[in-house]
């Protein structure tokens, strides 16, 4: 039951007076609905939008966990103001998009690698930046290991290794706390889930290393994580910036629990992202 409702999370769709029509969420924008299909088949969509006074450059943005592209929609804001065109993805088996299943980067980062590839060719951009919340965080971080054109990103909220976050969440669902747990008794049951998931659907999410990505790669990144996150702890984010000083920073916010910076933060959110582009490109 875990590595089933792990591989198929809920899937919240878009109404399609809602995909078709993106202009009402980027009013001040040129926008339209974008496709691509993914190497195994997958059709993936999103949104693409133009501001009307653009800076030259474009920013990849990716959704978290059972979320769609609508969810990212409220950064888009100050990133089009700035003069940033915007890519709004749903990620596979979530949203809009197709895929059979999702796999929290092992295949998604594959699909980065298309979405860069489709917005170079569409906007010969001089700088292709990424912005990731959870999931898609993650993600961003996993495809830096196969995509080096981005300029820099900016993820908040990820998790450092899937073996790391199931841990915690199995031991949060026991009610037992993230750590002793999940790194004990809870051990069989992740044992059987990477087993079953191995067998069934040939994936090994275990592998999933964000961290690892993060040390191979040499692309600038800025950690945000609320030092309330209790989804994922703020560990994660200050394990990969303690594996990698050199190229990463870290912004740790106080109060902001899991992807609560931008709510709690924004003008300096806002400042602080805008300023990691600028500083990079």
């Amino acid at each position: 039951m875990i590595a089933e409702f792990t591989f198929h999370p809920i899937r919240r769709q878009l109404k399609p007076e809602v995909a078709q029509h993106p202009e009402r969420y980027f009013a001040s924008a040129t926008s339209e609905e974008v496709a691509i299909t993914a190497p195994d088949g997958a059709v993936l969509r999103g949104w693409y939008a133009e501001p009307r006074s653009p800076n030259g450059n474009a920013v990849l943005l990716l959704h978290g966990l059972s979320d769609n592209r609508l969810g990212m929609a409220g950064f888009s804001g100050f990133l089009l103001r700035s003069g940033y065109a915007v890519l709004l993805p749903d990620s596979r088996a979530h949203g809009e998009s197709g895929g059979r299943i999702a796999t929290f980067g092992l295949l998604e980062r594959g699909d980065v690698q298309e979405w860069v590839s489709w917005v170079q060719k569409r906007a010969h951009p001089r700088c292709i930046y990424g912005l990731g919340e959870s999931m898609g965080a993650a993600i961003m971080l996993q495809s830096l290991a196969v995509e080096p054109r981005f300029c820099a990103v900016v993820v908040e909220s990820p998790f450092a290794t899937f073996q790391e976050a199931a841990q915690e969440r199995i031991g949060r669902y026991a009610g037992m706390g993230p750590h002793w747990f999940g790194q004990t008794v809870g051990r069989p049951i992740i044992w059987s889930a990477e087993l079953y998931g191995r067998l069934r659907y040939g994936v090994n999410l275990i592998s999933a290393n964000p961290l690892e990505a993060v040390d191979a790669s040499s692309t600038p990144v800025l950690l945000i994580h609320g030092d309330h996150d209790t989804n994922l702890l703020p560990r994660n984010s200050e394990s990969m910036w303690r594996a990698a000083p050199d190229h990463t920073e870290l912004w740790l916010v106080p109060g902001a629990e899991h992807t609560g910076a931008y709510g709690i933060r924004p003008e300096e959110f806002e400042r602080r992202v805008l300023g990691w582009f600028e500083q990079h490109r």
